[in-house]
């Protein structure tokens, strides 16, 4: 059985805690996008760890973890993470696999992130980790693979700095390379998790145009990146957070709109965005940066819902509420005389966009105890499904807390 999951926001919605606690079912988790822009954070007990490129299954010392085909992977980032889990106890070897169609980062395609994104009149906001100019060069044509580093014709073409940078990395990636289609045919019958990075909103088609990410992080992506037919996806799980958050630039209707990115100031909404900043520890993994937070958008979760053809969503953070007396939630947008409740193409429309609110209660009390859906008050219950009505999609599991075990299963994702 292969099962999906995607970031139904802009990204930093709690995917790796997810995927780490459905990779105890699985035998084969897949990263199918991205790159080391990527920061999934997991919490086991009094351990915590930030994981970028590597899957966030690794930690399972009896999973086998694939870097996909739609991944561009920087071998300095890579190779520095196999040696964090390392230093830390976590056994890797022979248990980490590179798909060979993917792509590898060079260190002048950083350069060049960083100088192309300083010289935008209004820059995307990327980490600058040459993830963006990565795909470019896949795009013309001019990148190389995990494949070529086998083909010494296509070495001689690369500069002088490339190839010296590649060097020491050659051996060792080869050896961790596998024809992925291959490998998951010959395993039709294993349990297989399919991790996609960032989120639906910042996929390159699918997302805010040009304030996207430059894979695809539609789930779409899973069947492309992890070298399976569209057919073969039995599941799309995709993962919220119960508030909203995106990091760089770019519009988002829901945000609380007196926030100044300091998360200090009198406004009611600037105090509410530093509560959730704070609360919710709402900093990028990779970057540190602040998050920019806001109410759940679910005109945009909707849309995500819509066009990744979700089976059922994940939420997340919902405990960051819980001393709160009101919680809020935008339900449409009022752009200039018009009330629309579709989620626009128009980057014009969305930075005019103001949020039309619904209040639900809170309540007032801590969530990280509950083990069933049941035991959740009320309240949160109302907020829970008012969102499934909106979406017309169920939440089959609801996260409580950081740690793997402060998690509420509603129905499995690997019951057929």
């Amino acid at each position: 059985m292969n099962v999906v999951v995607i970031g139904a926001q802009w990204g930093d919605e709690g995917k790796g805690k997810i995927v780490d606690y459905l990779a105890g079912d699985a035998q084969i988790i897949v990263r199918f996008s991205g790159g080391a822009n990527a920061g999934h954070t997991i919490v086991i007990g009094k351990e915590q760890y930030a994981l970028h490129l590597i899957p966030s299954g690794v930690l399972y010392p009896d999973k086998m973890v694939v870097l996909g085909a739609g991944m561009v992977i920087d071998p300095v980032a890579l190779f520095n993470e196999l040696a964090m889990l390392r230093d830390r106890g976590i056994d890797t070897a022979g248990r980490v696999l590179i798909s060979d169609r993917a792509h590898i980062v060079l260190p002048r395609y950083i350069r060049i992130d960083q100088e192309r994104d300083h010289a935008r009149k209004k820059p995307i906001g990327t980490t600058g980790r040459g993830i963006g100019i990565t795909y470019s060069m896949k795009s013309d044509r001019e990148g190389i693979r995990i494949a070529d580093l086998s083909w010494k014709d296509k070495l001689d073409e690369l500069d002088a700095e490339d190839r010296e940078f590649l060097l020491p990395y050659i051996d060792r990636l080869r050896g961790m390379s596998i024809d992925l289609a291959t490998y998951l045919m010959h395993r039709k019958n294993a349990q297989v998790l399919f991790e996609g990075a960032q989120g639906a909103l910042l996929d390159l088609d699918l997302g805010t145009y040009p304030y996207v990410s430059s894979g695809m992080s539609c789930a779409a992506g899973a069947a492309v990146g992890g070298c399976v037919g569209p057919r073969r996806l039995d599941r799309i799980l995709g993962v919220f957070k119960a508030y909203s958050t995106r990091v760089g630039n770019g519009p988002f209707p829901s945000e609380f709109r007196d926030d100044d990115g300091s998360g200090e100031g009198g406004g009611s909404e600037r105090s509410l965005c530093a509560f959730i900043r704070e609360t919710g520890r709402e900093y990028g993994v990779t970057t540190g940066r602040p998050r920019r937070c806001g109410y759940l958008d679910l005109v945009a979760l909707r849309y995500a819902c819509l066009t990744n053809s979700i089976d059922s969503l994940v939420m997340t953070h919902l405990d960051v509420y819980d001393t709160l007396e009101e919680i809020k939630a935008c339900v449409a947008y009022r752009i200039g005389n018009r009330v629309v409740e579709n989620f626009p193409a128009s980057i014009e429309d969305l930075d005019r966009a103001e949020p039309v609110l619904r209040g639900f209660p809170g309540w007032k009390r801590p969530l990280s105890g509950a083990l069933t859906y049941e035991e959740l008050p009320l309240e949160a219950m109302e907020y829970i499904e008012f969102i499934e009505r909106f979406c017309e999609t169920p939440i089959d599991m609801i996260s409580v807390g950081y740690d793997r075990k402060e998690t509420i299963i509603r129905k499995s994702p690997w019951a057929r």
